[in-house]
């Protein structure tokens, strides 16, 4: 699965989820809730980009 970092530096791994947020170890960036959000800046995902 696709990694895809925040600009703030924040790299969501699907392997590691969001457990913090809730979010299960194993979901990807596109199956994400629409309200979720960076953990450490509180982007909107839309900001991300995927990691080559």
């Amino acid at each position: 699965m696709e990694k895809y970092q925040c600009p703030c530096g924040y790299v969501y791994d699907p392997a590691k989820g969001d457990p913090v947020n809730g979010v299960s170890a194993g979901t990807a960036f596109h199956d994400l809730p629409a309200e979720w959000c960076c953990p450490l800046c509180g982007v909107e995902k839309d900001f991300f980009k995927k990691l080559d």
